[in-house]
């Protein structure tokens, strides 16, 4: 070859070459940033051009996808729809074409529209034969009664929470929060979404529709800590027995204070038992309890529980607080649910069904599987154990004062007929020298005949008009718990 000849040869030759790197850049370094890009459509146009797969609870999709007209101005085929769309919206979030996807919308996308590289197979012999493309489904473990108890409980009550699990497993059975949206009123692209969407923002609408209650907010959990603390002070040998006298003077002076810790009323908590001091709610016993053991092996409980981290469900939960550094009335103050603690009512749901599950506490979830089109199973969810902050004797100590404040306490709006149901009240402080009206709070669980316990459940009430006078953890939130049990323990009979 003579010279002219190889010099182009070699010219064409770094041509091809570059060009061959310049696409592999593209395709394998940059495909992400263009992929996101907002300037590029052909990525929503796709997503849009096919029906999104179903999120289902018990047997039966609650989403769904519409056809709508394609034109100069919409070029963006399907949207999705949702059956019981503000019931669900807590577990399901939404798809919108405007503004994204969220909660299991968000998390299971891939699934959902198909674009999950567990699907990269199934994707390439439906474009070999010419099939659509279509998106798999995603199979919860809400219970369909109890979803409708909680979403309905909560609906007479103004804003709340109520997460139910089962405690052998972690099952999410049921998310209800309130107020709630419809995620198909800006599931489209058009004027109408953008104003509903606009209508549910905090500062349009202070209830806060678009809140995840169960997972986002922290409230102070009130009297229900005391039950962890009472866990605490079982595992530590401060108390051997649910009978046994607790050396609580009355009134008891907060260490390092000159200020009395008081009870909710003339209540008989000097030296009482840890079973008489739960059925009554005993600031002093539990307050005196936590001082006695200190912030360190009180947090270390609190995290045993699951405080201090966030949950993955696979939706985030926030993470719930117990602090650490604090004085000894200041802890004090925090074994009884008040000062600086703050949970979500998943956090104390997980704390009643860890005491049900005779001291083990599962991981918390909603997805049971993932699905591809063809329904075969792409992946399946095994219970996982989170800890095991009891041991099973102290929890079954635990359980049967628990069992006492629902039977002769304060929880007695929870019984049902039949049913060995255990649970404790709250009435936790709100605002500024408790300005606000309290929360109202009930965690509870029940047994089935067997001696299980197919459910456990935590309900929180934000009143903002009820009388102050009237609110109670007993009045306001046990009747929804108890509904809620009902509807699975019926369901399993």
């Amino acid at each position: 070859m003579n010279k002219p000849l190889r010099r182009i040869a070699i010219f064409c030759g770094i041509l091809i070459l570059t060009l061959l790197v310049r696409s592999n850049w593209i395709q394998y370094v940059e495909v992400d940033s263009l992929k996101n890009d907002p300037e590029n459509r052909r990525v929503t146009i796709a997503r849009y051009s096919t029906p999104r797969g179903d999120i289902i609870v018990d047997g039966s999709p609650i989403t769904g996808s519409t056809e709508v007209k394609t034109n100069g101005l919409n070029d963006l085929k399907y949207k999705r729809t949702y059956k019981d769309g503000p019931m669900w919206s807590p577990v399901t979030g939404f798809a919108s074409q405007i503004y994204g996807a969220d909660k299991l919308e968000g998390t299971e996308d891939g699934i959902l529209t198909g674009n999950d590289d567990r699907l990269f197979f199934r994707n390439t012999l439906d474009m070999i034969t010419g099939k659509p493309k279509q998106g798999g489904n995603v199979v919860t473990t809400l219970n369909v009664a109890a979803q409708k108890a909680a979403y309905n409980g909560l609906k007479n009550r103004g804003k709340g929470a109520v997460v139910a699990l089962e405690p052998s497993t972690g099952k999410i059975l049921a998310l209800a929060s309130y107020p709630s949206y419809d995620p198909a009123s800006f599931a489209g692209n058009s004027n109408e979404d953008a104003k509903a969407w606009n209508k549910l923002q905090k500062k349009n609408d202070p209830s806060e529709p678009l809140l995840n209650r169960p997972l986002r907010e922290v409230y102070p959990p009130g009297s229900t800590f005391k039950v962890l603390t009472a866990a605490a002070a079982l595992e530590e040998g401060l108390y051997k027995s649910a009978d046994e006298k607790t050396d609580t003077p009355l009134p008891w002076t907060m260490p390092g204070t000159t200020t009395d810790l008081p009870n909710d009323g003339d209540l008989p908590c000097e030296d009482a038992s840890l079973r008489e001091a739960l059925r009554v709610s005993c600031n002093t016993v539990f307050g005196k309890i936590g001082a006695d053991l200190g912030n360190d092996k009180m947090l270390e409980y609190a995290k045993k529980f699951g405080f201090t981290e966030e949950q993955f469900t696979p939706v985030r939960s926030s993470a719930s607080v117990f602090s650490d550094d604090m004085e000894p009335s200041e802890t004090a103050l925090s074994s009884i649910g008040q000062f600086n603690t703050a949970t979500t009512p998943l956090q104390m749901a997980m704390v009643t069904a860890a005491i049900a599950n005779n001291g083990t506490l599962m991981k918390p979830y909603m997805v049971d599987e993932l699905q591809a089109p063809s329904l075969d199973t792409i992946e399946k969810t095994d219970p996982e154990e989170l800890s095991k902050p009891m041991s099973a004797e102290n929890a079954q100590i635990l359980q049967s004062m628990m069992e006492t404040v629902v039977s002769e306490g304060t929880g007695s709006r929870a019984k049902i007929d039949g049913v060995t149901v255990g649970g404790k009240t709250g009435t936790a402080q709100h605002g500024v020298d408790n300005s606000e009206n309290p929360y109202a709070w009930f965690i509870s669980y029940a047994k089935g005949e067997d001696g299980s316990s197919p459910v456990a459940v935590a309900v929180i009430i934000e009143d903002d008009d009820a009388v102050r006078g009237d609110i109670s953890g007993g009045g306001l939130a046990a009747p929804i718990a108890k509904s809620v049990m009902e509807a699975v323990v019926k369901g399993r009979q």
